[in-house]
């Protein structure tokens, strides 16, 4: 029912600001702006759903929470705009009304967002709106859950402790922080059922599957919301996410974020991005050719392999910067002084223009605009055995550009512990993945200060 509410206000909000935008431009109301409302309403619901913007928020902060609604909102203008472009109606638009609108939505929702917290940070600080919580285990899985749940007001919950049935003698050796172990399961399973506690987090390691069916079972008879977490949420997952198959509970533990909806919302900004700047690069692509074709003997383009998406072979188009064409199992990466690099082609890697055809490998599906860069095969082959989780950026598509690039991680890594930083950052982009934050890096490879370091 709250979800039904949450949706309900946003499109109203959507609406209310689409009509004021237009009222206040003396504008009167046409069936176009029904549908632009209308697709508005939906692509904000559908995408919403990746997003998780109506999931409960308890557990996160203020500031994620808008920045799930900023982005929501930010990967709806593409698809409205995309839409008026492909049906040729952009004229009857105002394009004042539109960027009102597009600019209005998000202040709005945010602001909403930001009012009914204050509202439930007032409660919470009277003792309202409150849920009681308790840890089952002193485990690492169970003191990070209790450290995450207490440190911030802004998760209403008041964790009351530790439970847990071992000795002293080895509780001592656990380091709890600033949590302290309350009592055993049983006084927690008693006070459970004494309506004295609303939530429980039974934090067990999976070889204690048989203790754990016993306290599930214990809990039944109880009204308090159980959850299970086990240890092997102590690693680090990618897009870890629940699922069944036929009807069994499984859990992925690597994965990847464009699935569904998610694929074609990535694979839309790629279309519309790519074909965009293909028609604006189209001239200094052409004189960039003529260049290195007076300049330097070869050809034009280099095709060198590279892995693409799920690690199959793919041909990155690039254009000719070195004397040299390296395409095999041996590839020396360029160096800052590297007497390969013809003169031409050390402005054009140190501007990135050298990537420009790339965004036909985006057009043709084969890359991304924003994605772990690609590596040549010999690379990867050298670094898959040294840097642990190197091959899980293979889960998505390379890109031309990246969170890793505009971070300064590029060229040369001479140390393994540079490609490390560079594949933590790739990791971390896949892992926390939105629309906004793409069109953000695409603004930062253009005018980013860090890009710049290191190319050559």
């Amino acid at each position: 029912m709250v979800g039904f509410i949450q949706r309900s206000i946003d499109v109203f909000i959507i609406g209310l600001c689409l009509f004021v935008a237009n009222w206040a431009y003396g504008q009167g109301w046409t069936m176009g702006l029904t549908g632009a409302f209308v697709l508005a309403s939906i692509s904000y619901l559908a995408i919403s759903a990746i997003t998780g913007l109506y999931r409960s928020w308890r557990s996160q902060t203020v500031a994620e929470e808008c920045g799930v609604a900023l982005s929501t909102w930010g990967s709806v203008v593409p698809v409205l705009l995309l839409s008026a472009f492909v049906s040729k109606t952009t004229e009857l638009y105002s394009r004042v009304v539109v960027i009102s609108w597009c600019l209005a939505v998000p202040v709005c929702t945010v602001a909403l967002r930001l009012v009914a917290r204050r509202i439930l940070r007032y409660l919470r600080k009277t003792g309202r709106n409150y849920r009681r919580v308790a840890i089952a285990g002193a485990t690492e899985s169970g003191i990070r859950i209790a450290h995450l749940l207490s440190s911030s007001l802004e998760t209403g919950t008041n964790v009351m402790g530790i439970f847990d049935d071992r000795a002293a003698a080895r509780l001592a050796q656990v380091e709890l922080g600033e949590h302290s172990i309350v009592g055993r399961i049983d006084e927690m399973v008693e006070r459970a059922k004494q309506g004295n506690i609303d939530v429980i987090y039974l934090a067990f390691p999976l070889r204690a599957e048989r203790r754990l069916r016993e306290i599930i079972a214990r809990l039944a008879d109880t009204t308090a919301t159980v959850y299970v977490v086990t240890d092997l949420f102590v690693f680090d997952l990618m897009q870890a996410r629940w699922g069944n198959v036929e009807g069994m509970p499984v859990v992925s533990v690597f994965d990847t974020p464009f699935h569904g909806l998610g694929g074609w919302v990535k694979r839309a900004e790629d279309l519309a991005l790519s074909s965009l700047i293909l028609l604006m690069i189209a001239l200094p692509m052409l004189c960039i050719a003529i260049a290195i074709k007076l300049t330097s003997k070869g050809p034009v383009f280099f095709r060198q392999t590279r892995y693409g998406l799920n690690g199959r072979p793919i041909k990155v188009l690039k254009f000719r910067s070195m004397t040299t064409m390296d395409d095999g199992p041996q590839v020396k990466q360029a160096t800052k002084d590297d007497v390969r690099i013809t003169p031409l082609g050390r402005f054009l890697r140190r501007t990135s223009l050298d990537e420009l055809p790339q965004f036909i490998n985006v057009l043709f599906g084969e890359m991304s605009v924003v994605g772990p860069r690609p590596h040549a095969v010999a690379h990867n082959e050298l670094y898959r055995g040294k840097i642990r989780g190197y091959m899980l950026r293979h889960k998505v598509k390379p890109g031309i550009t990246g969170w890793a690039q505009v971070n300064g991680w590029r060229g040369e890594t001479e140390v393994v512990e540079k490609m490390e930083q560079r594949i933590e950052h790739d990791l971390y982009y896949i892992d926390n993945w939105n629309l906004l934050w793409d069109l953000e890096i695409v603004f930062l490879t253009v005018f980013g200060r860090n890009v710049r370091k290191r190319a050559y």
